[in-house]
């Protein structure tokens, strides 16, 4: 099979997964009390826009050194973002069904398809 040529960061798998991510989360902060919490709603948003969104402005960048920082700072994003899901179980925003599944969706963002992209270009050098 044939790998796809990667021409912009719409092409990577870890902005696609990122963007499914952050769907889920204002679909989620949309509705019930969570909705109505305007400082957490915003900043798990914030948080979950900020992980494709570094994704693609490092790619944008020219060198491979500024993409392995702002991969980091995505990384650093979705972990915010399993926090503030947290925060959200525990004041009763959210049922743990909810949480487990975003949590799992950022968690696995984080841990399988940020860091295979941070050591796939780390092993490029």
């Amino acid at each position: 099979m044939e790998k796809k040529r990667i021409e912009s960061f719409e092409d990577l798998l870890v902005w696609q997964k990122g963007i499914v991510l952050v769907k889920q989360i204002y679909l989620v902060t949309s509705e019930g009390r969570l909705n109505k919490d305007f400082g957490l709603r915003d900043q798990l948003q914030r948080a979950a826009v900020s992980i494709p969104t570094n994704i693609a402005e490092g790619f944008e960048r020219y060198s491979r050194k500024e993409y392995l920082l702002f991969l980091n700072i995505a990384k650093g994003s979705a972990g915010e973002v399993r926090s503030l899901l947290r925060v959200a179980l525990e004041v009763g925003y959210l049922d743990k069904a909810t949480y487990d599944q975003l949590r799992n969706r950022a968690l696995e963002l984080s841990r399988c398809y940020l860091a295979n992209q941070i050591r796939a270009l780390k092993a490029a050098n």
